[in-house]
């Protein structure tokens, strides 16, 4: 009878408990690139596989020749790094670990990136102008080689090369199942001479000096970008440039439209459990219409009769969104625990998600509980029951 109900509610309450705890997520770990940090990189943001095809055939990479320009030509900036990525196999003795995220840096991205230090240093510049063979170690690489002893000062090797331990990072954790402590860093010279420029492109992470000089800054490194690259005004980026504001306003775009579909769905579940709802009261007030007579003739007046059916339609739809909510709690609590999968119940969801369920119920019931004001108390007495 409230399964109409009980399944709107779920549906609302964990489409809302995902994409808050999502959103969570994105705003603190995938779109926080660092504190005013945003990306130049080959591509834009790419929505469409159309747009795909056609930067990849147009852009070029960003190149080690564009870092150094822009690392010299750019007067706006606090900071400015660069990264390149691949992936790799590790091994030590008989433990091999693979698809294992690699990459290059300079010693500036240490400075912006969200990931910290646990034990050891950073790779520095140094590293870079020697182009030593070092690493520092993502947690879970660290916990896989070197589980019962310290790794700093220790070698592994990456794709057949030993490199020194010389750092590792803090645990990140996992997200949809996926572990985020699957890499190394190196620097980025040694990553660039072992495994070739042609085809990386780098991406350059720029730091503004503050919020303030964000627009300000990236208009200083696209207008530097497109006169190396020669383009006229007319001409489109060959380039792209990411920020946070950008990732953020795609994925509440894409949020947008999953929650839009998902109103929807818990809309025409609402319907049906409202329909129920009425069907029901309306047998109930057959199966009580002499109950009905005796209370008017003892002086029950229309509007007593309305309340009560009312009362009874609206908590008969509440409890089955408290149902629905607490359902919902299950439910998030099993996929966040099971597929690691952030999930957050707001409040106000829960508040909304019963108050809509009853106002569903006070709709609906509206016109059994008319049909039972309106009764005629002397026919009503000699209904049969």
């Amino acid at each position: 009878m409230l399964l109409g109900i009980i399944l709107a509610v779920s549906t609302l309450i964990v489409v809302v408990a995902l994409i808050s705890g999502a959103s969570q997520y994105i705003a603190s770990r995938v779109a926080n690139m660092g504190s005013n940090v945003f990306l130049l990189r080959r591509y834009p943001l790419i929505s469409t596989l159309e747009d795909f095809v056609k930067y990849t055939r147009r852009n070029r990479n960003i190149t080690w020749d564009d870092y150094i320009a822009l690392k010299d030509g750019l007067k706006l900036p606090a900071n400015i790094g660069a990264e390149a990525r691949d992936t790799g196999q590790l091994r030590l003795g008989n433990l091999t670990m693979d698809d294992v995220s690699l990459r290059g840096v300079s010693e500036s991205i240490g400075e912006m990136d969200i990931e910290q230090l646990a034990a050891g240093r950073y790779i520095t510049d140094t590293d870079n102008d020697h182009r030593t063979s070092v690493t520092v170690l993502g947690s879970e690489v660290a916990e896989k080689f070197f589980a019962s002893m310290d790794p700093l000062g220790r070698s592994v090797e990456i794709d057949g090369r030993p490199y020194e331990v010389v750092g590792v990072m803090k645990e990140i954790g996992t997200v949809l199942g996926q572990s985020q402590d699957r890499y190394v860093y190196m620097p980025i010279s040694t990553f660039l001479k072992t495994y070739g420029e042609v085809n990386h492109s780098l991406s350059i992470n720029i730091q503004a000096r503050g919020a303030d000089w964000m627009l300000r800054t990236q208009e200083e490194a696209r207008v530097l970008m497109r006169a190396r690259r020669h383009l006229r005004p007319g001409d489109e980026d060959t380039f792209g440039i990411l920020s946070s504001e950008v990732l953020l306003d795609l994925y509440h775009q894409l949020t947008g439209a999953i929650a839009g579909s998902m109103v929807g769905v818990a809309a025409v579940f609402l319907v049906i459990g409202g329909v129920v709802i009425m069907n029901v009261m309306l047998a109930s007030v057959t199966e009580r219409t002499r109950e009905i007579g005796l209370r008017k003739s003892l002086g029950a007046r229309k509007t007593d009769i309305l309340l009560q059916f009312l009362v009874e339609s609206a908590l008969m739809s509440g409890f089955g969104g408290v149902i629905g909510v607490l359902v919902a709690y299950a439910i998030s609590i099993a996929v966040s625990s099971l597929l690691s999968v952030p999930m957050s119940v707001p409040l106000t969801a829960v508040v909304v998600a019963i108050f809509v369920s009853t106002a569903v119920g006070l709709f609906f019931g509206l016109y059994p509980a008319r049909r039972a004001a309106q009764l005629d108390p002397i026919e009503a007495l000699r209904a049969e029951t």
